[in-house]
């Protein structure tokens, strides 16, 4: 049994506590919601009332939180989790963030004794529920080997992938790869329904050949019955393409497609679609084909 603080109780960050439970640790969690934590509780771990109160006492500290302010809050801020840790304790930021941030946030853990890692996700709500994350861990190596245990629990594929902040860059490809399969698969319902073509079995061939994906294979379904309940937001979705941009403009390297999609996501965002899943991308290209019926 592992004594860890989870701070950040979300649509990830809750299933993935309760999975740290059902295995058999004890999970001490604090979110601002205080519904949120009730529900912890309810599934056999401990509410905090604040962020000292979860982490004081923890051998882990995972956080999982929305945006790097957010991280740098919680983390490096006053009675934040470098206040309230003790020396030797792991931290595990398992948010989506800035690799700078991430990087940022390794130095200031360092200096005070703590050993981190930036273990970003992949998977969605239900990766997360039924712990098959894929997670993309940065930071040095014995740490990963430390965490490895707990990882394991949450995703089915864990791999160290670098240094601090290695992981937040590779979540970041990772995310500029799915939002424009996204894309490219509104694009082509939009494309094959306005020539009369069967939409379902139009997706079966194409799950079968070179274009099958597992976007194709799990967003498909959703958009051609026009339900965009959200499994991971356009909103966050948006969030994640700004780091792509802004990360690969510092690192030199040029990205025209991925820049297009970050525009096609923004411009959903605008059009009020960023309470809905990112496959609701499909209402944008039918708007801009002007075949749109919401």
């Amino acid at each position: 049994m592992t004594r860890i603080a989870f701070v950040g109780l979300g649509i990830m960050g809750l299933p993935m506590a309760k999975n740290l439970v059902r295995a058999g640790h004890e999970v001490v969690g604090y979110n601002r919601s205080e519904a949120k934590r009730g529900k912890l509780a309810d599934a056999g771990g401990t509410a905090a009332g604040s962020v000292p109160e979860a982490v004081r006492g923890a051998e882990v500290v995972i956080t999982m939180l929305p945006d790097s302010p957010d991280v740098e809050a919680v983390v490096l801020g006053r009675e934040g989790v470098l206040d309230s840790a003790g020396r030797g304790t792991l931290l595990v930021d398992m948010s989506t963030i800035a690799p700078a941030t991430a990087r940022t946030v390794a130095q200031r853990a360092s200096e005070a004794g703590l050993r981190a890692l930036d273990a970003p996700v992949s998977g969605g709500e239900q990766g997360a529920v039924d712990g098959t994350l894929s997670i993309m861990v940065g930071g040095e190596r014995a740490h990963f080997d430390a965490a490895l245990p707990l990882l394991e629990v949450l995703g089915a594929t864990v791999v160290h992938v670098g240094p601090a902040g290695a992981g937040q860059t590779v979540k970041a490809a990772n995310q500029l790869i799915v939002a424009g399969t996204i894309q490219l698969v509104a694009e082509a319902l939009t494309y094959l329904d306005a020539q009369a073509v069967e939409l379902e079995p139009a997706v079966r061939v194409l799950s079968g050949g070179l274009a099958g994906s597992a976007v194709l294979e799990r967003k498909a379904t959703g958009m051609l019955a026009r339900e965009f309940t959200p499994g991971f937001r356009v909103d966050l979705h948006h969030k994640d393409l700004g780091i792509v941009v802004d990360s690969a403009r510092e690192a030199g390297v040029v990205v025209p497609l991925g820049a297009v999609v970050a525009q096609l996501m923004a411009a959903a965002r605008a059009q009020g679609l960023g309470e809905l899943d990112h496959s609701a991308l499909l209402l944008g290209v039918e708007r801009l084909c002007g075949r749109s019926s919401d």
